[in-house]
């Protein structure tokens, strides 16, 4: 879960990365405020509007399993572990 947590959150911080570029090649100072505040509002857009194509992306085209976890049985009188098929 924490794999996955790092991983959108990477995806977030593409904006601000492509901003932080963009000031670098532009020759303004990325270390000066007033910069990132006037677009502050449009990069959390932008980062989310990132993770949340990412997630629809992930769910339309992931691979599907055709089989699952059978979680403990009884068989015969006897506890069958749980297993992957």
């Amino acid at each position: 879960m924490l794999r996955r947590f790092i991983e959108e959150f990477g995806l977030f911080l593409i904006p601000f990365g492509l901003f932080l570029v963009l000031l670098v090649v532009t020759g303004r100072n990325p270390f000066q405020f007033h910069h990132w505040s006037k677009q502050g509002f449009r990069l959390v857009l932008a980062g989310l509007f990132v993770v949340i194509m990412s997630l629809v992306y992930e769910g339309l085209f992931s691979e599907r399993r055709s089989t699952g976890y059978v979680p403990p049985h009884m068989e015969n009188g006897r506890l069958v572990p749980g297993q992957f098929r």
